[in-house]
């Protein structure tokens, strides 16, 4: 993502950062059950200066951007795995061009094979739902992001809803609140596509005018600005590289990759797996599996359903875009089929 253009300094002003002890105990997540961070316990501001606003409880902090500049956060550590979270509120009214996005990566040290996990949200104009938007890239397989895209089943601008990304040695999995919507799993047939190399958690909001709104057709109107991204309950959970030990990396991980796996988060019952299918077939509205015009030749790794398939065009798109019903009720499904507007955003 465009997000990687941030210097190596990056790098150099993180190792100062020091985990501050906090004398109230963290809260713990609904439905997770792991401990929410002080953002000075696990975090560092990354740019946008005064973009970059912290709350006085210590544990929260907006992203804003405006017509000088965007903003974003970066973890204090490198991770080898790990569920990254946060709840997020994204900004309301007209947000074409405008990209939320949290994320890890480890592009600043591996510029041209690095891993990246992308949850991105892209803005639209007035009237018109937020997108969200998933990435896996592997060893700087920058031109098989394995890009999915989705609409919501509720309005993200009305209330912070809870996001994670939660990534082992053989699993990804997406989660939005506690409704898994995308598993990855590592195969022979993915390769060294699937990310392996210790990675950083980013934060950031920034004007992608130039392809987050159908494909660069709608800008960013700083008329509306300052445009703000609102997140709480930070988490953090996983192992936490040791720059200095010169432990391999087995043997570094082992205790914290074994409290991972066990963790709830990291098993897919049944009845995640039921979730993530009704959520996929309702809210799914763009598949690299299905892009034949970008992707002429299959990913190996694509589980091709035939019913599935007939929803989509050779773009990837779905035929008939879905719309959210406007409802006081966030578990109502969106209606449809509507007239669509085709979202080439990538």
């Amino acid at each position: 993502m465009m997000a990687l253009g941030f210097s190596k300094r990056v790098i150099a002003a993180i190792v100062v950062v020091s985990w501050a002890a906090v004398a109230a105990p963290a809260p713990a997540t609904k439905g997770f059950n792991v401990k929410t961070l002080n953002f000075d316990e696990g975090y560092a501001p990354l740019f946008g200066d005064g973009n970059l606003v912290r709350c006085s409880d210590g544990r929260s902090v907006s992203l804003h951007l405006n017509r000088y500049s965007g903003s974003g956060f970066i973890s204090s550590d490198l991770y080898q795995y790990g569920l990254f979270s946060a709840s997020i509120k994204l900004p309301s009214d007209y947000t074409a061009g405008v990209v939320v996005a949290f994320y890890t990566s480890n592009g600043d040290m591996f510029e041209k094979t690095h891993d990246e996990l992308d949850l991105e949200f892209l803005g639209n104009i007035k009237g018109r739902e937020w997108r969200l938007q998933t990435n896996v890239y592997g060893n700087g397989s920058t031109s098989r992001g394995r890009e999915e895209r989705y609409l919501l089943p509720f309005d993200p601008t009305a209330e912070a809803h809870r996001y994670s990304i939660l990534w082992t040695s053989d699993t990804i999995i997406f989660y939005v609140d506690e409704t898994p919507i995308r598993e990855v799993k590592r195969s022979e047939a993915m390769g060294a596509d699937y990310p392996t190399k210790p990675m950083m958690l980013y934060a950031t909001i920034w004007d992608g005018s130039s392809w987050a709104t159908s494909g660069g057709k709608y800008k960013v109107n700083y008329k509306y600005s300052p445009f703000i991204s609102e997140f709480s309950n930070l988490v953090l959970q996983g192992c936490r590289m040791d720059p200095i030990q010169q432990l391999p990396v087995d043997e570094q991980c082992a205790d914290a990759e074994a409290e991972l796996a066990a963790a709830d988060y990291s098993r897919m019952t049944p009845e995640k797996r039921q979730a993530m299918r009704k959520f996929r077939e309702r809210y799914m509205t763009y598949s690299f599996c299905y892009d034949t015009l970008r992707y002429p030749i299959t990913f190996p790794d694509c589980n091709i359903v035939p019913a599935e398939q007939r929803r989509f065009t050779e773009t990837g798109d779905i035929k008939n875009m879905p719309r959210r019903r406007r409802s006081k009720h966030r578990t109502k499904f969106f209606s449809g089929p509507v007239d669509s507007e085709r979202q080439a955003d990538i």
